[in-house]
């Protein structure tokens, strides 16, 4: 991960492998299924929330492309560099 920098919720990206455009909506997800622990989870882009099974989770190597990059605040900077420094650690 300290590669690339995290991207702010609300990003949309090309993910390997997956046809559709995702959005991603969390960060450091814990997916109940398998109980491993994933850089990002998103959903199908345009449609959103559809349900849980719908819910894409990925690490930050999958991902082919940024279509769209997500709100940035000095909260959003903040909490991404609180990010970096636990993968640092």
């Amino acid at each position: 991960m300290a590669q690339q920098e995290w991207l702010p919720i609300g990003s949309v990206v090309k993910v390997r492998n997956f046809n559709k455009p995702v959005m991603i909506y969390g960060r450091k997800q814990r997916q109940e299924a398998s109980g491993k622990v994933f850089d990002y989870v998103a959903v199908p882009y345009p449609e959103g929330n559809i349900s849980e099974d719908f819910n894409m989770f990925f690490n930050i190597s999958m991902i082919a492309e940024v279509y769209f990059k997500g709100f940035e605040t000095e909260e959003e900077l903040n909490l991404r560099n609180s990010l970096s420094e636990e993968e640092n650690h």
